[in-house]
């Protein structure tokens, strides 16, 4: 089961916040919005996404990766190179 699991409604609403975010922002563009206004708007939308990232880090953390570490062996070995990857990819975007 995955770690975000017993929060996943919390974080399909989060989504569909940012969707609606995006959305905006297709409908501030169409109707030729200031560009400046746009830039504001992704932004927020950036923000948005880095903490609905950074929020499934942590609970993959706190679950995946310490049930594995606790179990040891090679699947601890493999959850903590997969999670140094995923921390290494939030970092460069």
């Amino acid at each position: 089961m995955a770690g975000y699991s017993h929060d996943k409604q919390d974080h399909l609403k989060r989504l569909r916040r940012i969707e609606g975010q995006v959305r905006g922002l297709q409908r501030m563009v169409d109707e030729d919005k200031y560009c400046i206004d746009i830039l504001t708007q992704v932004s927020a939308a950036n923000r948005a996404l880095q903490s609905f990232a950074l929020a499934l880090l942590e609970e993959h953390m706190a679950h995946c990766v310490a049930d594995a570490t606790a179990k040891g062996g090679a699947e601890a070995e493999a959850k903590v190179k997969e999670a140094s990857e995923a921390i290494a990819r939030l970092v460069r975007s």
